[in-house]
């Protein structure tokens, strides 16, 4: 399948790399490296993700630290879009257990 970042889930990727970096370097790569993995795994299962608050969209929790990050994509065809990042804390969400 083929992956597609919308411009806002790119900007929500640098804005938590920008806010991260200063702090942490090696924080910063882990992030975005598991963010990558996980986008990756929607290639061999693209069902992954819980079903959203929004119809035809799904939601990925991407497990990090104490915390977590929300992937928001649909499936469209043979491409999965990437709508949204954003870190638990944005949503009300405590933490990934």
């Amino acid at each position: 399948m083929k992956i597609k970042w919308l411009p806002g889930a790119i900007s929500d990727l640098q804005r938590f790399r920008n806010f991260i970096l200063p702090n942490n370097k090696k924080a910063t790569e882990r992030a975005v490296d598991t963010i990558k993995k996980h986008v990756q795994l929607l290639n061999v299962h693209p069902q992954i993700g819980k079903p959203a608050d929004i119809p035809e969209f799904r939601d990925l929790i991407i497990p990090f630290g104490s915390s977590s990050y929300i992937l928001r994509y649909r499936i469209e065809g043979n491409a999965i879009i990437i709508v949204a990042l954003k870190h638990a804390k944005e949503t009300g969400l405590k933490d990934h257990n």
